[in-house]
């Protein structure tokens, strides 16, 4: 793909999420969505491989359902309450079809399905954009809306997301899928806060971005797609495995690491909301995903492949670490002692 029409895409993407998330208006938040829909699927498909061209298939069945859903649920609203502002949302059939409409835009369970196989059709850098960026207006929506979506509807698809999302991980042996059902576990951490705290579901999904993008810049610059490559990239950088290691700690939710703190505080803010059994289940569930975790940590860094191993030993690569990647592990490491700073300015 030329540089110019890389160029137009990465601009229609960020006009994209820019409407969507400073609009006050059904229609404009729509029409964001759309240019975002739009702009990522030749990024899908620009290998021309069968996969991408099914994962960028599903991904555009997807969207276009959930973005009709999102116009549906508008002018559902619109009919009964004369009202096309994103806060004044207060039917609630209105309500239901739009959390509806956003669990299928961010891959929340029961709408999950199309995330790991479009994740495993496109490219890491792709797929980053699709765990973060693509999921920032819906995430948004959500945040306006959040006064008027129902709690228990919320924490079901959580509790299920997560509960999914660790166990579907535990077998996969592609990064891609792995880091899918991370992303849909993280989900529901998100999804339970948001109706008691939505800056601290805010909170969560920034920290997230922040180390997912650490961890997919780090499998993109050894080239791990799958777990066996993984155990032989020791070689080729010793360092960035290292640290890889650590910043999949953090992505657990281990203390004293980054990843702690939006866990920490959401299961505070749920127990203050005397929800204590949901955070407690959430807690175990998450469970799950850290046993993915140290698997993948575990071939990363801890592992040696048999002799008996298909794939060479890589070349020590002695070209520096990618800037982008040392300032985002760094601070996917050691934000935990600043959290009272960073609680100060959300």
């Amino acid at each position: 793909m030329n540089p110019q029409a890389k160029l137009i895409f990465a601009l229609s993407l960020t006009l994209g999420t820019t409407l969507t998330i400073s609009s006050n208006h059904w229609i404009m938040a729509w029409t964001g969505l759309e240019i975002n829909t739009l702009a990522i699927l030749p990024l899908i498909s620009k290998s021309h491989h069968p996969r991408a061209i099914e994962a960028a298939t599903k991904y555009f069945l997807v969207q276009a359902a959930a973005s009709t859903l999102v116009l549906f649920s508008s002018m559902t609203n619109a009919w009964h309450t004369g009202q096309w502002d994103i806060t004044q949302l207060s039917h609630p059939t209105s309500c239901l079809i739009l959390t509806v409409a956003l669990a299928m835009k961010l891959g929340l369970v029961p709408f999950h399905f199309w995330f790991p196989e479009v994740l495993q059709g496109s490219s890491l850098i792709v797929g980053l954009l699709l765990s973060t960026l693509m999921k920032f207006p819906p995430i948004t929506l959500l945040y306006l809306t959040s006064p008027s979506l129902k709690p228990s509807v919320l924490m079901t698809m959580a509790i299920l997301s997560t509960a999914l999302g660790g166990w579907m991980g535990l077998n996969q042996t592609q990064t891609r899928k792995i880091l899918a059902f991370s992303s849909i576990s993280h989900l529901g951490w998100m999804a339970i806060i948001i109706a008691y705290s939505p800056k601290l579901a805010l909170l969560n999904f920034y920290l997230y971005t922040l180390m997912t993008a650490a961890v997919f810049l780090s499998l993109n610059s050894i080239k791990a797609l799958k777990l066996s490559t993984l155990m032989t990239t020791w070689t080729k950088a010793p360092s960035l495995n290292a640290i890889l290691l650590l910043t999949l700690l953090s992505l657990a939710g281990l203390p004293p690491l980054t990843g702690f703190l939006p866990k920490w505080l959401i299961i505070q803010e749920l127990t203050k909301q005397e929800v204590a059994l949901a955070a407690t289940i959430i807690a175990l569930l998450s469970l799950l995903g850290l046993f993915f975790y140290l698997r993948l940590a575990y071939c990363a860094t801890i592992t040696l492949p048999p002799h008996t191993t298909n794939h060479m030993k890589q070349w020590y690569n002695n070209k520096p670490t990618n800037t982008m990647v040392s300032v985002l592990t760094t601070m996917s490491l050691m934000l935990l002692p600043i959290s009272h700073i960073i609680l100060a300015v959300v």
